[in-house]
């Protein structure tokens, strides 16, 4: 006899349940009220927001899952971009002006590569490029580069460097006028003067400080290179200990040279940047990149996992650094927890941008992305008078590619209307990857429910519906699901709720967020419109 496990007995028990498994609301469900912690300032529909309004700002400067930051100081502006893994388009560029207050410009990446980690983003003659490793076809890491003539673009076609097996490049002009790639390693090797091709062999560079034995850290890996030349020296800034794994893992290194050639001399203050203890609110601090601020100061931007909210991703993080005496720098946030204060003469800007509306064109990449998608998966797509339909593709969000959007908030409730075309399947989901997502679907008759991954066969319930309206509301993890047939005057409660805690990088792998997604499949296509969302406080 097989073995009896708790999710059998919990099917067993709902199972003849399933004839009445909904609950009727006669009005929208209430608000969840609790206290917005530690004190974020609420903005566009709710979203927390760094700037406090009072000259100091609270981290995450950029909400949501924005690793691998890499920024970019351009006269009064500042750009900013980060790993876009498998979401397509991709390498969303923001803007700034003060370092705090950010908005986004558009995607940089309009053709597949694959999976794309952390990049670097830097100008040179005039001319923006944007380095980026990417497994094209699961086949082995290739370092690619997209340049513009003008940050909003257009960008080029990705451009394989042929610099194989390689992550995380970091360009740098050296003291003799050649440009050159630092990647993982540490390595380097020559560029040509136009940046697109390799001009020698990949040779050692550094091998970094090491820390004490007796750390808890992930691993080793030196990674994520960031290199800027200020006064007589190069500096080196790399990311040791691992990303994820323990909250002690990931840490911030340097190393000085009077030369791009080297020899490296490793920083006394190392490590700059480390989580201590769990206690913290922010962990696996890492992968710093340094940029001058406006008045003249300096700063650290990396990124860390929230306390508690790994589901997040990694969130862009603003520190301020100090320049020492004998030519190093020191890190003087501390473990931001407390709101700093901002970066004097900076001029605030626009902050975020609002995901509620309907699936316009220009939304794309900055708010929907395709996850992992095919080189044809755009023709799924049209547009007419303010929806888009999305021609099904798969047999349910299992094997099909949905269409996902990051959020930023701790509690926070999403709803779309959906009409099916044809025999399609539609609904809507929260998204880390194909082994992991939580959420239901309709077809013209049926109600589907996804946990673990995988549809619950025992909770489908016959009903007839072509057209309507779903809320997911996610309440610091706790997930609640519900649909109205009568767009939105009232509303049905699915007596299922999922605890999503786990969906992340330290279960399932792969470096990325919790997103919502939604999703169609099927032999007919979906219809969605008027999608809002609003965090709550």
């Amino acid at each position: 006899m097989p073995e009896t496990t708790r999710r059998n007995l919990f099917k067993a028990a709902l199972a003849g349940a399933v004839a009445v498994p909904l609950r009727a609301a006669a009005a929208p469900a209430p608000c969840i009220a609790k206290t917005r912690a530690p004190g974020w300032k609420p903005g566009i529909e709710g979203q927390r927001t760094a700037d406090l309004g009072d000259g100091t700002y609270l981290n995450p400067i950029i909400a949501g899952d924005r690793p691998d930051p890499t920024i970019l100081k351009d006269g009064d502006d500042y750009y900013m971009t980060f790993s876009s893994f498998y979401a397509y388009p991709g390498l969303v560029i923001w803007h700034s002006t003060d370092l705090v207050n950010w908005a986004p410009v558009g995607p940089a990446l309009h053709k597949s590569v694959g999976v794309v980690w952390a990049v670097d983003l830097c100008k040179h003659a005039g001319r923006y490029f944007i380095y980026l490793p990417a497994n094209p076809d699961g086949d082995g890491w290739k370092i690619f580069a997209v340049w513009a003539d003008d940050i909003r673009g257009p960008w080029s076609d990705p451009v394989d460097l042929k610099i194989d097996g390689c992550i995380d490049p970091g360009h740098v002009v050296g003291e003799d006028g050649k440009r050159y790639l630092f990647v993982n390693g540490i390595r380097k090797i020559r560029l040509t003067d136009d940046g697109l091709a390799t001009d020698g062999t990949l040779e050692h560079a550094y091998s970094p400080w090491r820390y004490p034995d007796d750390w808890v850290t992930e691993n080793f890996a030196p990674e994520g290179p960031k290199l800027l030349r200020r006064g007589p020296w190069f500096y080196l800034v790399t990311a040791v200990g691992g990303t994820a794994g323990p909250v002690t893992g990931h840490m911030v290194i340097a190393a000085r040279s009077a030369s791009v050639h080297g020899p490296w001399e490793h920083c006394p203050h190392n490590p700059l940047v480390r989580t201590l203890e769990e206690a913290e609110p922010w962990w696996s601090r890492g992968h710093a990149t340094l940029v001058e601020g406006p008045a003249g100061d300096w700063w650290m931007v990396y990124h860390g996992y929230e306390n508690g909210f790994r589901t997040l991703g990694r969130q862009a993080l603003l520190e301020p650094i100090e320049w020492t005496g004998d030519g190093w720098f020191r890190a003087k946030g501390g473990d931001l927890s407390r709101p700093l204060p901002k970066p004097a003469r900076g001029k605030p800007g626009a902050a975020g941008f609002a995901l509620s509306g309907n699936f316009s064109a220009d939304s794309f990449g900055v708010q929907w992305a395709f996850h992992d998608p095919r080189p044809d998966e755009m023709k799924r797509v049209s547009r007419r008078n303010g929806t888009l339909q999305l021609a099904g593709s798969g047999t349910s969000p299992i094997d099909s590619s949905p269409l996902a959007c990051i959020v930023g908030d701790r509690v926070y409730q999403a709803e779309v209307a959906l009409e099916l075309v044809g025999a399609g399947e539609g609904g809507m989901l929260l998204f880390y990857n194909h082994k992991a997502f939580v959420g239901i679907g309709f077809t013209p008759d049926e109600l589907r429910v996804f946990q673990y991954a995988e549809e619950q066969t025992w909770a489908r319930q016959k009903m007839a519906n072509r057209r309507l309206r779903i809320r997911i509301t996610n309440d610091s993890h706790v997930v609640t699901y519900h649909y109205s047939r009568d767009e939105g005057r009232t509303w049905t409660r699915l007596d299922t709720r999922m605890e999503v805690s786990g969906l992340h990088h330290n279960v399932f792998g792969g470096f990325l967020s919790l997103k919502i997604g939604v999703y169609s499949a099927g032999d007919g296509a979906v219809r969605f419109s008027d999608f809002s969302y609003r965090a709550l406080a």
